[in-house]
């Protein structure tokens, strides 16, 4: 196994109250596998992500409990030097605006050389070779004239392809990609697409796909997790979760889909909004939107039910064979 969360917990502290962001997630990623972590806005997809790297703000952000195992290493126990070496080194962020994450001030050069520079030790024509070998990796053409170029020099789809650049540099084992499309066209969103599979293909990292699309989903991953009010309500694989969706919101997020085939003239869409995570109520956090809603929905909390072949529910709908209520794991604090 190349990534195993277990029960993971962070927390914010505001002014009106503690947020729970990420409420005991758990879920595993193998070499060469895409999972993909889908939502709204809200649900605790970027912050689970940003958890998996210690790249949580303190103080007002804390990781409370939990386990992230990575290749067997428990990352929550390492140090912030040692955490330093992982993050770009074995696991790598794209982040979804390259505008923003890449730096004005420097070359392309300079900034796909850091992580190199930094992690392999690599100085002078050595770097500058490997820099350009990643460039055109992810097919940017004529990459050694592209070292001396700023990223306002370049179109939205070219800095994309550098966020990659800069994140696949040191060949990591894990790729988390946090909406890397959300500004990119339709054409270049699949060209794109087709460029991560086919370097997934090659480098065999496992991914951590956050998109609100789940065409992209269909189209790249290979398991999906489905996020709501900071838990993962439904796992399974692409397969399953598109065509027996067994949770609510699942099916609420699949029958949002635009169909060639339908003849409706409005698309449909998840009446109300997600809760703001604090004080929640004890019972299952999407019961008020939730169109197959009991009375022990709003009472209590589903635990886990497994449907068959690592397809697993929070729902009473599909309740555990003891029809027990889930037990708060014990928490125990990391910095």
């Amino acid at each position: 196994m190349l990534l195993e969360v277990k029960d993971l917990r962070v927390q914010f502290v505001t002014r009106r109250g503690v947020v729970k962001a990420v409420d005991g997630v758990s879920f595993s990623v193998e070499r060469g596998e895409t999972l993909g972590l889908v939502g709204e806005s809200g649900s605790g997809k970027s912050v689970s992500c940003l958890a998996l790297m210690r790249l949580v703000e303190a103080p007002a952000g804390r990781i409370m409990g939990g386990s992230v195992l990575l290749e067997g290493e428990e990352l929550l126990d390492y140090s912030e030097r040692e955490m330093r070496q992982v993050r770009g080194g074995q696991i790598s962020l794209i982040l979804q605006d390259p505008l923003s994450s890449l730096n004005p001030a420097y070359t392309i050069g300079n900034q796909v050389a850091e992580a190199i520079r930094i992690h392999q030790g690599m100085r002078g024509r050595e770097l500058t070779d490997s820099v350009v070998e990643i460039l055109t990796a992810v097919g940017i053409p004529q990459a050694e004239q592209r070292l001396k170029q700023y990223p306002h020099q370049m179109s939205g789809g070219m800095r994309q392809r550098v966020a990659g650049a800069i994140a696949l540099s040191c060949r990591p084992s894990l790729l988390i990609a946090d909406e890397p499309t959300t500004s990119l066209d339709a054409t270049v969103q699949a060209q794109y697409l087709r460029l991560l599979s086919e370097l997934q293909e090659k480098f065999q990292f496992g991914m951590i796909f956050v998109t609100h699309d789940l065409g992209i989903v269909a189209r790249l991953c290979d398991r999906v997790a489905v996020m709501y009010a900071g838990r993962i309500v439904e796992t399974g694989s692409t397969r399953q979760i598109f065509n027996e969706p067994a949770h609510p919101y699942a099916k609420a997020l699949l029958a949002t889909l635009p169909s060639l085939d339908s003849r409706k003239k409005r698309l449909l869409t998840v009446t109300g909004q997600p809760p703001i995570p604090i004080n929640l109520p004890p019972g299952c956090s999407f019961a008020p939107r939730c169109p197959e809603v009991m009375d022990v929905c709003r009472e209590t909390f589903p635990s886990r039910s497994s449907l068959g072949d690592q397809h697993g529910v929070l729902c009473w709908l599909h309740p555990s064979p003891d029809g027990a209520p889930s037990k708060a794991a014990p928490q125990a604090s990391h910095g």
